[in-house]
């Protein structure tokens, strides 16, 4: 069995001094031990359009899936517009989610926001579950990430300074190396079947 994890970080946010790109930057650095993770940018990507499936992808789609096909599991670091998830996410995970060798489908994911009002993402890591289910994704559900007041949790130098999110952070990716250790050992029983 493949004895360390691999995962791909993504931030839900374009926007230079991003909580939540700051956010997945400190999950980066909270990572259990034997786990890597890239964190992949998402800006350069085309807006979705089925036509462009045929044929040979766009060079930026092409590159991105194929840095998500080398993940374990994914961390979603994202922001909530209008109550929802980000169009740039979305684009993102629209061209991930084609075809049979979607690199996203069944894979463990763990999902965290910072916003610098009081809810703190919940409202777009609601609007994720249906995602996940489509995608037959294994979300971490607890414990939750969900960071309000995020200009109060970060320093001048963009680094996480508040304990009890840096301890509710290393508890979720605890819990994303365990369901990602499950998904390889059942993946490697199940070769053995066959």
């Amino acid at each position: 069995m493949k004895k360390n994890l691999h995962f791909v970080g993504i931030s839900g946010s374009l926007r230079k001094g991003s909580y939540n790109t700051m956010l997945l930057n400190a999950a980066y650095k909270l990572l259990p031990e034997g786990t890597t993770m890239e964190i992949v940018e998402i800006g350069n990507l085309p807006l979705y359009n089925d036509d462009l499936q045929s044929g040979s992808l766009p060079e930026p789609v092409s590159v991105f899936r194929k840095k998500l096909s080398t993940a374990d599991g994914f961390v979603f670091a994202s922001p909530e517009y209008n109550y929802s998830v980000p169009g740039t996410l979305k684009n993102a995970i629209d061209w991930a989610s084609r075809g049979k060798d979607s690199p996203l489908v069944g894979k463990p994911v763990a999902l965290m926001g910072a916003t610098q009002g009081m809810w703190g993402t919940v409202r777009m890591q609601i609007a994720f579950r249906p995602i996940f289910q489509f995608l037959n994704m294994v979300p971490v559900n607890k414990p939750e990430v969900l960071i309000g007041q995020a200009q109060n949790k970060f320093d001048a130098d963009y680094n996480l300074i508040d304990e009890p999110t840096i301890s509710i952070i290393r508890q979720q990716l605890k819990e994303l190396a365990t369901l990602a250790t499950h998904a390889q050992i059942i993946k490697e029983v199940t070769t053995e079947q066959n």
